[in-house]
């Protein structure tokens, strides 16, 4: 039997290297030639041990972990400090303890002073801003928000003429939709509840306005 018939047709032979170290034969090599070489082994660079002028600058709790090539350091800071062929640098890598930042003190902020409680007068008009009251005799009025910002404002500022456009501004707001008939109502319904005494100090100034006139 022939062994050139019944061979495997798609096995075919391959040249190793011999296991020893003799030379290769100076001779061509075919393409099924394949030569096998193992990886060099890894090797583990020796640490590097950092100067004594560093290791003495450090604060408490620093360490130096690790040695940095000039390979892997920042290009824009090796060309400030003049580093080349001739003048390679070496960086450290140290971990410091981080800063403990004390939290910023919260604002103090000051409480608006309050003026002392003070009797209302037993005669006339008192009016008391901090407690939003007012007074006719020394009696409370019941009187509504904006009546009493209206009287306020006109008591603050006796004697002094206010149109009915610069009352709508100052009491009700720029914001407000009306017109000088609103003051008028509300001027009505406060000289109601001064009562017949106090009820001529809210003076109409024809064709202006109106302004408060103390009683002397």
């Amino acid at each position: 039997m022939s062994y050139a018939a019944t061979a495997t047709p798609h096995l075919r032979a391959v040249r190793t290297l011999p296991n020893h170290n003799h030379s290769l034969p100076n001779q061509p090599l075919d393409a099924e030639y394949r030569r096998v070489a193992a990886p060099a082994p890894m090797t583990r660079p020796a640490p590097a041990i950092a100067p004594e002028s560093l290791l003495a600058g450090l604060q408490d709790g620093a360490a130096v972990v690790a040695a940095l090539p000039q390979s892997v350091l920042p290009q824009g800071l090796l060309a400030q400090l003049g580093a080349g062929a001739n003048s390679p640098l070496v960086g450290y890598l140290v971990l410091v303890p981080a800063e403990k930042v004390a939290p910023a003190p919260a604002p103090v902020v000051a409480a608006a002073p309050v003026r002392p409680f003070t009797r209302p007068a037993e005669s006339g008009i008192s009016v008391d801003l901090d407690r939003r009251n007012a007074y006719v005799d020394g009696a409370l009025l019941d009187l509504t928000y904006l009546e009493f910002e209206l009287l306020a404002h006109l008591t603050e500022h006796p004697h002094r003429v206010h149109t009915r456009d610069q009352l709508v501004h100052t009491v009700w707001g720029y914001g407000h939709v009306g017109d000088g008939r609103t003051v008028d109502v509300h001027v009505a319904r406060l000289r109601r509840k001064l009562g017949a005494a106090y009820r001529d100090t809210i003076v109409t100034v024809r064709r202006v306005g109106y302004k408060y006139a103390p009683v002397a």
